[in-house]
C-alpha cells in the first residue's frame, strides 16, 4: 500500500476517521440550523437567465467599443486586452484558492463588468464630459471632469451594483472579505477588458506605450478600486447584524470612488513625470493590497485549521487529515497521491473531500460568528459530513485500501 504524503509520522496509507465518526454528530452546531437542500430548479433557471442577460450586455458593450474604434483596431485591442485580463484573473484565482467561488457566479461577475457596467459608464461619462465642456467652453475641462469626477462615481457604482447583486442573491455562499474581493475583482476584470479594447483601439502610434502602461504596469487598477466595495460587503456578510450593510456598503463605495479619483488625478497631473508617480505612489499602494491579500489568505488557513480541529475532536477527522486540509501544499500532494494510487476517480474524490471540508469549516465559522441569516437559509451540516465520509470512502476504495 502506498504511503500518503500528508500522513503523520509512522502512519501509512490514508486512514479513515475513528469509528466514533459514524455514531454521532458534533453537538456544538445547533441542530435547528441543519436542513438546507441546495439550489432549487427555479433558482437554477433564474441564474441561467441572469448569466444570459449579462452575456448579451457584454456583447453589446464590446460591439459598442468596436463601432467606436473600428473593426481592425478593435480586433487588435481585443487580443491585447486578453493579456491584462489573464493577469487579473490569475491573481483572483490565487486569492480564491481555499474555497473557490461557483463558476456560474464568477462568469456572471465577469460579464456584468464587461457589459452592464461599461455601457452605463460610457453613456453617463460621455454625457458628463459634454455637459461640462459645453458649459465652460473648454474640452479639456470636460475631459478632466469626466476622469476625476464622473468616472469614479459612475464606474464604481456600476461595478459595485454587480457585486451587490451577487451578495443579495448568493448570501449563503458569501462568507467574508475574500469572497467580496474575489467577486469585485472579477467584475473589475471584465470592465477593464472592454475598456482596454477602447484604449488600445484608439492608441494609434502610441499603442505600444499604452499597452505597457495599461496592460502590464497597471492591470490591477480597477480591481484595487472595486475591491473596497467587495471588502465592505464581505464584512457585512460576516456581521451579526443585517443592518451592517447600510453603513458598510456606502463606506466601501466612497473609498472606491476616492481611490479611483485620486488615481486618475495623479495620472493626469503627472504628465511626463508619470513614471515617478507610478513608482512612488501606485506601486506602494499595489504592494500594500498584495500584503493585505496575503494576510487574508493566512486568516482563511487559520479558520480551516481551527474549525476542522473542532470536528476532529468529535471524531470526524483524523489529526493528519486536518493537517493536510490546512495546507495548500499538502492538499496538492494529497491529490497527487490519490491519483497515483487510485487513478482519476480517487483524485477527484480527494478534491471533493477537500472542497467540502473547507466549506464545512467556513460555514461553521459563520455560525460561530452568530450570522443570523443562517437560521433562515439553513446549514446542512449533516449532509456535508455524510458527503465527506462518502468522499473518503471513494478515495480508499479507489486506492485499494478498503
Amino acid at each position: 500500500m502506498s504511503t500518503s504524503p500528508y500522513a503523520a509520522t509512522g502512519t501509512s496509507g490514508w486512514p479513515g476517521t475513528p469509528s466514533t465518526a459514524t455514531s454521532h454528530q458534533p453537538a456544538a452546531m445547533p441542530t435547528q440550523w441543519a436542513g438546507g437542500r441546495g439550489r432549487s430548479a427555479g433558482a437554477t433557471v433564474v441564474a441561467a437567465v441572469g448569466i444570459a442577460l449579462a452575456g448579451l450586455a457584454a456583447l453589446a458593450g464590446i460591439a459598442f467599443v468596436m463601432l467606436e474604434v473600428g473593426m481592425g483596431p478593435g480586433l487588435t485591442g481585443t487580443l491585447l486586452a486578453l493579456v491584462p485580463l489573464a493577469l487579473v484573473l490569475a491573481g483572483v484565482r490565487w486569492l480564491d484558492r481555499w474555497e473557490p467561488e461557483p463558476r456560474g457566479a464568477l462568469v456572471f461577475a465577469l460579464l456584468w463588468g464587461a457589459g452592464v457596467a461599461v455601457l452605463v459608464s460610457a453613456v453617463v461619462n460621455d454625457l458628463a464630459a459634454w455637459t461640462v465642456a459645453n458649459a465652460t467652453g473648454s474640452l479639456d475641462a470636460g475631459v478632466m471632469a469626466a476622469a476625476v469626477v464622473s468616472a469614479p462615481i459612475v464606474e464604481e457604482s456600476a461595478k459595485g451594483a454587480g457585486v451587490l447583486l451577487l451578495f443579495l442573491t448568493r448570501r449563503r455562499y458569501f462568507d467574508g472579505v475574500v469572497d467580496g474581493i474575489v467577486y469585485a475583482g472579477v467584475v473589475a476584470a471584465g470592465f477593464a477588458f472592454t475598456e482596454n479594447i477602447l484604449y488600445f483601439g484608439r492608441a494609434g502610434g502610441a499603442l505600444a506605450e499604452t499597452f505597457v502602461l495599461r496592460g502590464l504596469a497597471t492591470p490591477f487598477a480597477h480591481l484595487l478600486f472595486t475591491a473596497c466595495i467587495g471588502a465592505a460587503l464581505g464584512l457585512a456578510a460576516r456581521s451579526r447584524s443585517r443592518g451592517a450593510i447600510w453603513w458598510l456598503l456606502p463606506l466601501g463605495l466612497l473609498a472606491a470612488m476616492v481611490a479611483h479619483s485620486l488615481w486618475n488625478l495623479t495620472s493626469i497631473l503627472a504628465g511626463g513625470s508619470y513614471i515617478g508617480i507610478y513608482l512612488l505612489v501606485q506601486v506602494p499602494v499595489f504592494l500594500g493590497v498584495v500584503g493585505i491579500a496575503l494576510w487574508l489568505r493566512g486568516k482563511e488557513r487559520q479558520v480551516v485549521e481551527v474549525r476542522l480541529t473542532e470536528y476532529a475532536r468529535a471524531g470526524w477527522f483524523a489529526p493528519h487529515e486536518v493537517q493536510m486540509l490546512s495546507s495548500l501544499r499538502l492538499r496538492r500532494a494529497a491529490v497527487a497521491w490519490a491519483g497515483r494510487v487510485g487513478g482519476p476517480v480517487a483524485a477527484e474524490a480527494m478534491r471533493d473531500f477537500q472542497r467540502r471540508a473547507t466549506t464545512l469549516a467556513f460555514r461553521r465559522q459563520l455560525a460561530v460568528n452568530g450570522r443570523a441569516d443562517l437560521r433562515t437559509h439553513g446549514l446542512d451540516e449533516r449532509e456535508t459530513l455524510a458527503s465527506l465520509t462518502a468522499d473518503r470512502g471513494r478515495v480508499l476504495a479507489s486506492a485499494g485500501t478498503l
